[in-house]
C-alpha cells in the first residue's frame, strides 16, 4: 500500500498567524496608493528607460515580496511545530524518537474510585501512547516503574529498555501491563528519574520525550527541589517533559501508622498491652473507627477509636496474652477505604519464659532487695513474669549485664571503676537502671563518682540525709507525683493509697539545683524537695529514688498496694525494647546476623506472598565482625517474613520479621495543576489529566520539522536582505566619486 504523507501540528491555534503572510502585500498596496502623477519634462527619459527594464524590476520586486511572505509563513509554521508523518520526514525533521515512560506504581496509586483506580488510569495512558507510536515513524520506548528503580543491591530493572516500537509491540506492552499491580512501596519519582538520566544524554539525531505518569501527591511535589533541578537539566538538553496526572482530587484515607508493644513486662502468661496508632489523612474528623485484631492468626476482640481529628493520629491500647514463650504474631486491620495497603500492620513480639532482673544490694542482709523481689516474684498463682536475682556489688565487675532487662542499685555505698563503667555502658546501650538510696549511700561517692558534675549516669547531686518534718496542720500527702508513666496509673484515682505514704528521711539536694536538659523531677515531697528524678543516658534511662525501697526511711513498702503497682510500672518503664523491633519497610533488604559457632550458613526465607516475593534459600556470608550475614533482597510484600535456621546442635530455629508499608504514602493530598505549575516554575513542560489524555500526535507519530523550519527562516531572511540590497538604488559614496573624478 502506498505510504501517504500527512502533516499535523502540535499547536494548531498558531496557524491563525498565517494571516500575517498578507502583511507585505498590504504594505506594498498602501505604498502604491501614496504615489501621485507629477508632470515633469525630465521624466520622459526616465520613463523610457524604465519601460526598457520594467520586466526585470517587476520580477525582482515580486520575488522580494514572495520572500517576505515566505519568511513570515515559515516563522508561523515553526512556532506551530509541523509534524510530517512520512518516511521523508526523517531526512528533514530528524531521526528516531526515544520515549521514556516513568510509571508511578507506589501504593498510593491504588487509590480507587467508581470502577477504576489511579494505576488503571496510568496503564491506559501508557497503552495509548504506544498505540499512537506504532502507527508510523521510528520510535523506541523505555518503561521504568518507580518501584524498580535504584533498589539496594538489585539496582534498576526497567520493564522495557529502548525497545523498538513496531507493529507487534502494543500487544507485548498490553500483556505486560496486564500483569502489573501497584506495589506496596512508597517509591518516589527521583530514583526512577536518576535511573534513566543516562538514557537522556545528548544523542545525535534522536529526539527524547519523558512522560511522568503519576498521581503527583503533595508529599513529593509540594517541595520538589531535586525533582525540579533534574527536570531543568533535561529540558536544557532538549528533552521534552510531559506530566500526566492520574487522579483529579484528594480523597480521605485512614492508615495504621504503628503497631508496637506498650510499656510493661513481656513474659509468657503475662498480659501485655499493644499500642496501635491510626492516622486520619482526611480533612474531616472520622468517628467510631473499628480496629480488627488477630493474635497468632486467631481473631481477638476489636477495639474502637471514638474519633480521629483531621490530619491527626490517635493511639489506642489493647491487651494480648500468650501462654507459651516464644515469638508471636500480632496484626491489626482497618475497614476498606480508598487505599488498602496501609489498612494493615503486623508485629512480631518475643515473649520469653521470664524477664531476668538484677538486684544489687549494698547491705549484707539485702533488706531492700528482698522487698523488691517480693513485688517482682510474689509466688503462688500470681505471676508477673519477672525473675529477680539478688547479688552484691561485686557481681557487676565479674559478670555481663546484657542478659538483664533492668538493674537496680539498692543502698549501695561504692562501686569500683570497672563496675561503674559496665553500668554506664549498659545504660548507654539501652538498658534501664533504678537507684534507691539508704543508710550506706554516701553523698561524696554519689557526687564525685556517680554524678561527676553531670558527666555520670546519676541524675543529680545530693547533700545529706535529712528528716521530713511531720505536718500536723495541713495534712498534705508526703508524696506528690507527676503525670509520668510510672505514676500515671494513679491519676484521678479517688481511693489511691498514695496519700497514705509517709516519708521520714530522704537525701536533700543543693539549694537552687535545677534539673539538666536530659533530667526531670517526676515526684516531690510536700515541702517541694525532689524525691524521684529520672535521666536519659544514651539510649537508656536512670530513675533515682532519694529514699529507701525497704520501709526504713518510709512506710511505702509496708502493706501499701500502691508500692507494688509503682514498682511494676517502674520495671516496665526501665525495660529496654529489643533492637529487633526496629520497623522494617517494604522494599528494604532484610538482613539477618548469625553466630557462626551456633548456626549453619544456610538460611531459608519464607515470605507472606509467594507471587510477589518467592521463598528463597540464602547462603550467609562472612561479615566484618566475624558473624555471618544473610540478606533477603526481595521484600516487596508486607506481612510476616520467616527465617528458618539450622543450628549446629541439629535443632531448627524460626525467626519472624514484620515488614510493613510506609504509612506516609497513605496521605492522598494532591496538587492541582496551578499549584504544581507554580512549584515547577521555569520548567518547560506539558500537562494532561489521564482521564482526558490525548496523544500529542505530532511528537508521537511523526517527524518534527521545527528545526528544519528554523534553518529555512534564517535562509529566507538572508536571501531577502541580499535581494533587497540588490534591487534598491545605492548612490556612490564620496570617496568613490573622488576616485572617478567627479564632484562629491
Amino acid at each position: 500500500m502506498a505510504n501517504v504523507s500527512m502533516t499535523t501540528f502540535l499547536h494548531y491555534p498558531l496557524l491563525w498567524g498565517l494571516l500575517l503572510v498578507g502583511a507585505p502585500v498590504l504594505i506594498h498596496w498602501i505604498n502604491m496608493l501614496r504615489q501621485r502623477r507629477v508632470p515633469w519634462a525630465a521624466m520622459e527619459f526616465l520613463l523610457a528607460s524604465r519601460k526598457k527594464h520594467r520586466t526585470w524590476i517587476v520580477f525582482q520586486q515580486l520575488l522580494l515580496l514572495l520572500l517576505r511572505m515566505a519568511a513570515i509563513a515559515a516563522v508561523v509554521l515553526m512556532l506551530a511545530q509541523p509534524i510530517l508523518q512520512s518516511g521523508w520526514g526523517a531526512w528533514i525533521g530528524g531521526g528516531r524518537t526515544h520515549h521514556v515512560v516513568l510509571l508511578d506504581d507506589s501504593f498510593s496509586m491504588s487509590d480507587r474510585w467508581d470502577e477504576t483506580s489511579a494505576f488503571d488510569q496510568a496503564k491506559t495512558v501508557t497503552r495509548r501512547i504506544v498505540e499512537s507510536l506504532a502507527r508510523e515513524g521510528d520510535h523506541t520506548l523505555t518503561l521504568q516503574r518507580f518501584s524498580q528503580a535504584g533498589r539496594p543491591v538489585r539496582g534498576t530493572q526497567p520493564d522495557f529498555l529502548q525497545e523498538t516500537v513496531e507493529s507487534t509491540f502494543p500487544d507485548r506492552l498490553k500483556n505486560r501491563l496486564a500483569d502489573l499491580r501497584p506495589s506496596q512501596t512508597a517509591a518516589g519519582p527521583l530514583a526512577a528519574m536518576e535511573a534513566v538520566a543516562h538514557l537522556l544524554g545528548r544523542a545525535e539525531g534522536e529526539r527524547r520525550i519523558v512522560y511522568l505518569v503519576s498521581d503527583f501527591r503533595a508529599r513529593e511535589w509540594d517541595d520538589p527541589g531535586p525533582l525540579r533541578k533534574m527536570l531543568l537539566d533535561w529540558t536544557a538538553a532538549g528533552v521534552q517533559v510531559r506530566l500526566v496526572q492520574c487522579v483529579e482530587g484528594s480523597r480521605p484515607n485512614l492508615a495504621v501508622r504503628d503497631l508496637s508493644p506498650g510499656p510493661g513486662t513481656r513474659a509468657a502468661g503475662v498480659p501485655l498491652f499493644m499500642e496501635v496508632t491510626v492516622e486520619n489523612y482526611g480533612d474531616a474528623p472520622v468517628k467510631n473507627v473499628p480496629v480488627l485484631i488477630e493474635a497468632d492468626g486467631q481473631a481477638q476482640p476489636a477495639v474502637s477509636i471514638p474519633q480521629i481529628p483531621p490530619r491527626r493520629a490517635v493511639k489506642e491500647r489493647f491487651p494480648v496474652r500468650f501462654a507459651v514463650a516464644g515469638e508471636h504474631r500480632v496484626s491489626v486491620r482497618l475497614e476498606a477505604d480508598a487505599v488498602e495497603a496501609d489498612n494493615f500492620r503486623w508485629a512480631v513480639v518475643d515473649f520469653p519464659v521470664h524477664v531476668p532482673v538484677l538486684l544489687i544490694d549494698g547491705d549484707p542482709e539485702a533488706l531492700d532487695a528482698r522487698y523488691l523481689s517480693a513485688v517482682f516474684a510474689p509466688g503462688g498463682p500470681a505471676t508477673t513474669g519477672i525473675s529477680p536475682r539478688i547479688e552484691t556489688p561485686r557481681y557487676l565487675t565479674l559478670h555481663p549485664l546484657e542478659p538483664f532487662q533492668a538493674v537496680y542499685l539498692l543502698n549501695v555505698d561504692r562501686l569500683d571503676r570497672s563496675a561503674l563503667a559496665a553500668l554506664e555502658q549498659y545504660v548507654a546501650n539501652g538498658g534501664g537502671v533504678g537507684v534507691f538510696l539508704g543508710e550506706r549511700s554516701s553523698s561524696q561517692v554519689l557526687n564525685d563518682e556517680w554524678h561527676r558534675q553531670g558527666q555520670g549516669l546519676f541524675p543529680l547531686p545530693v547533700e545529706k540525709p535529712v528528716e521530713l518534718p511531720v505536718d500536723y496542720l495541713q495534712r498534705i500527702p508526703d508524696l506528690q507525683v507527676t503525670d509520668h508513666p510510672i505514676f500515671q496509673v494513679f491519676a484521678g484515682a479517688r481511693n489511691s493509697f498514695l496519700p497514705t505514704v509517709i516519708v521520714r528521711r530522704y537525701f536533700s539536694v543543693p539549694k537552687g539545683w535545677r534539673p539538666e536538659a536530659d533530667a526531670a523531677v517526676i515526684a516531690r515531697l510536700r515541702n517541694g524537695a525532689p524525691l524521684v528524678v529520672e535521666r536519659r543516658w544514651g539510649r537508656g534511662r536512670v530513675v533515682a529514688f532519694l529514699t529507701t525501697a525497704a520501709p526504713t526511711w518510709n512506710n511505702w513498702a509496708r502493706d501499701n498496694p500502691s508500692f507494688v503497682v509503682a514498682m511494676l510500672e517502674l520495671q516496665a518503664y526501665l525495660t529496654a525494647r529489643p533492637a529487633a523491633e526496629t520497623p522494617r519497610l517494604v522494599g528494604q533488604p532484610l538482613e539477618l546476623k548469625l553466630d557462626p559457632a551456633r548456626y549453619e550458613p544456610q538460611v531459608r526465607f519464607t515470605t507472606p506472598n509467594e507471587e510477589v516475593s518467592p521463598t528463597s534459600v540464602q547462603e550467609a556470608e562472612a561479615a566484618a565482625n566475624g558473624q555471618l550475614a544473610a540478606t533477603l533482597l526481595n521484600t516487596d510484600a508486607s506481612g510476616i517474613y520467616q527465617a528458618r535456621l539450622a543450628r549446629k546442635d541439629g535443632r531448627e530455629e524460626l525467626r519472624g520479621f514484620a515488614v510493613n508499608v510506609d504509612p506516609a504514602e497513605g496521605d492522598l493530598r494532591v496538587l492541582d495543576y496551578p499549584e504544581l505549575a507554580a512549584r515547577l516554575d521555569g520548567v518547560p513542560h506539558e500537562f494532561q489529566l489521564a482521564s482526558r489524555y490525548e496523544t500529542a500526535v505530532g511528537d508521537q507519530s511523526g517527524y518534527n520539522l521545527g528545526t528544519a523550519l528554523l534553518y529555512l527562516v534564517v535562509a529566507l531572511l538572508i536571501a531577502e536582505q541580499l535581494l533587497a540590497y540588490a534591487a534598491s538604488y545605492h548612490p556612490p559614496s564620496w570617496r568613490g566619486a573622488q576616485a572617478a573624478g567627479g564632484r562629491p
